[in-house]
């Protein structure tokens, strides 16, 4: 059966359905995935409908919007709408309920997800192990080794390389003291007063004093 003659049954049916005013790009929005309704055939579909009063018509601006008939529905008494609020209520109760068991179920299934399965598990058990076997092996050699320093001797060689250090730099303010005095009436460059005495300094030979 061609589609423009089963479109109008699907959007009158819709609409009374729903019971809620649609534009014709809602109406196709809606239902073009379930239906393949295409736009046109949707539009000439409640035109049709609204010029055979099934649906009603209104325009809004620039915009047709169309609805179902109200007078085709019964009438609600105050006692229905009240019966209806209580069940929106318990509805939406339900709903959040169901929402929050879902977010737990989610966040259970991301842990249970991101955890190792059994074969991992062993594996990695297996990686651990071995590990900690040439952890034990590296500290039985430590312990085996007969050349450990003693906390005695490390500061002993700290203590001696503190002085010599204090020493290297106190000589090394001296010499360049002592070489910028002569300097001020040598008539040659530094580095001619350097070769032609003999001097070799620190940068010669790439050392660097090392901070206190």
């Amino acid at each position: 059966m061609p589609r423009l003659l089963v479109a109008p049954g699907i959007l009158l049916r819709y609409l009374q359905e729903q019971n809620r005013p649609y534009s014709a790009q809602d109406v196709f929005g809606n239902l073009q995935r379930e239906h393949g309704l295409g736009k046109a055939a949707v539009v000439k579909a409640l035109e049709q409908l609204a010029q055979q009063g099934k649906i009603k018509e209104k325009m809004y601006g620039k915009q047709k919007i169309y609805f179902a008939d109200q007078d085709q529905f019964d009438m609600v008494s105050d006692a229905d709408l009240q019966s209806l609020d209580t069940k929106i209520v318990a509805l939406t109760a339900k709903v959040q309920s169901l929402q929050q068991s879902c977010r737990h179920m989610e966040a259970e299934l991301k842990e249970l997800t991101s955890a190792l399965t059994t074969p991992e598990m062993q594996k990695e058990i297996q990686e651990l192990k071995k590990e900690c076997a040439g952890y034990r092996e590296r500290l039985k050699n430590i312990k085996a080794a007969t050349n450990h320093v003693t906390p005695e001797e490390k500061e002993q060689v700290y203590r001696e390389r503190q002085k010599y250090c204090k020493e290297w730099r106190k000589r090394k303010r001296m010499a360049t003291e002592l070489s910028d005095a002569i300097l001020e009436g040598y008539p040659k460059s530094k580095k001619q007063f350097f070769e032609e005495v003999g001097i070799e300094t620190d940068e010669d030979y790439n050392v660097k004093l090392p901070d206190p």
